[in-house]
């Protein structure tokens, strides 16, 4: 029976990547409730508006919204077999803004362009610059964000492209934070039922929290997460794969740290209800199975938003650890990042006033 591998992709390469071409990418998706609930049953998270119809439908939602970073990680889901199936290691995220609520019965889809490119010194990879859009069905950006990622040559020592590394915003800017949340009626937010007294006004500057609480992560749960967002990158399902590879085992999607992250945050953080801006983001060290994520917050700073009285804005700075509690704050000591940390990523969150 005859055979062709050209029915098949192996995903893209360094070289394959051209500036300023749009990539569009494959599996336009549904999001239903059952992704909400499956969500939550992978992390745990208790943010009372993404949680309770009832709640959100107080504060002047149609209905719970469909939590953040699940958008965040369908959105992504989408880039990876055009984008970093052929990674090393996925480098940072900036200037990432959440535009539009998504409920259920909304549809996903993405599209990238490439904005930058630049060869490793060793010649043998080069790092891919991206800005992808998410979409919801009315044609809608919900989602923007950029991200960067090391991917592997086809033909190390071939030839780079003409290189060009764009200039990212350091920050996204309070009067760009409210559109994706609508006006709040605080009259109906019950801190009771929302878990938490504590408000935007609440929180100052320079201080820190430790979430206090740890979460063990099994093999079953990382995998079946990213399976939920349609991410195909073979480090994560392919054990044979993943033994010839850098670490020699299966490697946990970074966002699954994001989210387990954030889960956790809500002990201490439990107002923040929206996440609107991401500034920037690094994951510093791998996660496997078995291991324990813990997480701190420092406040990083504080904004009201332009003609909004209901909700004003903190810009968080997030920190995972593995294996480590956070009651000291590990970060770094000078340029070095503590063993412990896997996660350090900087973004705005919204809060009641």
């Amino acid at each position: 029976m005859p055979s062709s591998s050209l029915k098949t992709s192996s995903g893209r390469f360094f070289e394959d990547f051209h500036l300023g071409e749009t990539i569009v990418h494959a599996t336009p998706r549904t999001v239903r409730a059952g992704d909400a609930a499956l969500y939550s049953a992978l992390y745990g998270s208790r943010f009372a508006v993404q949680s309770s119809d009832a709640f959100a439908g107080a504060i002047g939602y149609p209905t719970a919204p469909i939590d953040d970073l699940l958008v965040f990680h369908i959105v992504f889901g989408k880039t990876v077999p055009d984008i970093s199936l052929n990674a090393v290691a996925n480098l940072g995220y900036a200037d990432g803004r959440f535009l539009k609520p998504v409920y259920p019965g909304d549809t996903l889809s993405t599209t990238s362009e490439v904005i930058g490119l630049k060869q490793t010194s060793s010649g043998d990879a080069g790092i891919v610059y991206v800005r992808s859009i998410g979409r919801n069905q009315r044609n809608e950006i919900v989602l923007s964000y950029a991200r960067w990622v090391l991917v592997r040559k086809r033909e190390p020592g071939t030839p780079a492209h003409a290189e060009q590394v764009p200039e990212l915003a350091k920050a996204v800017l309070p009067e760009q934070l409210g559109e994706g949340c609508p006006r709040i009626e605080l009259a109906g937010y019950d801190d009771a039922l929302a878990g938490s007294r504590f408000r935007w006004a609440d929180y100052a500057v320079g201080e820190r929290i430790d979430h206090v609480d740890g979460m063990t992560v099994e093999e079953a749960e990382h995998q079946l997460a990213t399976r939920l967002y349609q991410n195909t990158a073979r480090v994560h399902f392919d054990a044979h794969a993943a033994q010839g590879a850098r670490f020699g085992k299966r490697l946990i999607y970074g966002g699954h740290v994001i989210s387990l992250a954030r889960a956790l945050s809500f002990n201490g953080l439990g107002n923040a209800f929206h996440i609107a801006a991401i500034n920037g983001g690094r994951h510093v060290a791998p996660l496997f199975a078995g291991d324990t994520v813990y997480a701190w917050s420092e406040v990083l700073g504080s904004a009201e938003l332009p003609g909004r009285s209901d909700v004003g804005a903190l810009r968080l700075r997030l920190v995972a650890t593995k294996n480590q509690p956070c009651h000291d704050y590990p970060l770094k000591t000078g340029d070095q990042y503590d063993p412990s940390v896997i996660l350090d990523l900087d973004y705005w969150a919204l809060l009641p006033r």
